[in-house]
């Protein structure tokens, strides 16, 4: 019966690691364009930008979850009571109904990205404005003073929130499971339902403390190599 369970964790634990990878590919960039958004001179975009990550920071993941898979359906019902609403049922129906592993990828990675935009953003405010007037008098373009000079420090300044934030989306995976994506703690309570077996849940646990073990054995060496990286 031990290993039955453990095929059956290590087959949900895949699709843990399949969100926690694929949001981190598509948060990780995302976040970057938010915080240059909402670092932007440009009043409109820096509204924007500042006003959605408000609203996903203030929100939580799991209602976030919840509206992307049911809000689509929901918007169409709605949109069948309004006189002539054709058009309105036309531009729905390419998204009315995600798939659930979908639904779960773009609310983790539009959470994510604006979580991880104010980390950037952190970073880069970190920098001391001397180091940019400094590349302005050597005659270097934006472009090459963000590259150059302030992104490697940036990165060091943001490795560790960075981190914790990362060890916090390993946990939240699990949130997938109120949509019904079988991730890890899903394929455990199915032992609940159908054997009443209560200990897998408790072995999930292991699976978690040895990802995330890894995970920050991982980010502490990152952090030594930076080390040589002082303002």
């Amino acid at each position: 019966m031990f290993w039955e369970v453990t095929l059956d964790l290590l087959k949900g634990f895949g699709t843990t690691l399949e969100v926690f990878l694929l949001t981190l590919l598509g948060a990780l960039p995302l976040g970057l364009l938010i915080c240059f958004g909402s670092m932007s001179k440009f009043a409109p975009l820096k509204w924007i930008m500042k006003t959605l990550v408000w609203v996903i920071r203030g929100t939580p993941l799991m209602l976030q979850l919840i509206v992307v898979f049911y809000g689509p359906g929901l918007i169409a019902a709605w949109a069948q009571d309004i006189p002539n609403p054709n058009f309105i049922i036309e531009w729905i129906a390419t998204w009315e109904v995600f798939e659930r592993f979908v639904a779960v990828m773009i609310a983790f990675i539009i959470n994510y990205a604006c979580y991880f935009s104010e980390i950037y953003r952190g970073g880069i405010e970190a920098i001391p404005k001397g180091q940019y007037e400094a590349c302005q008098v050597l005659g270097m373009s934006k472009t090459q003073t963000f590259f150059k000079v302030i992104l490697m420090q940036v990165v060091k300044h943001i490795i560790p929130p960075m981190s914790n934030e990362i060890i916090t989306l390993v946990k939240d995976t699990s949130l997938a499971r109120i949509i019904a994506v079988y991730e890890i703690i899903w394929s455990a309570q199915s032992f609940i339902k159908s054997d009443g077996l209560i200990w897998p849940l408790f072995y999930t646990g292991a699976f978690y403390l040895i990802f995330n073990g890894l995970l920050t054995v991982t980010f502490g060496k990152i952090e030594k190599k930076l080390d040589y990286y002082h303002n």
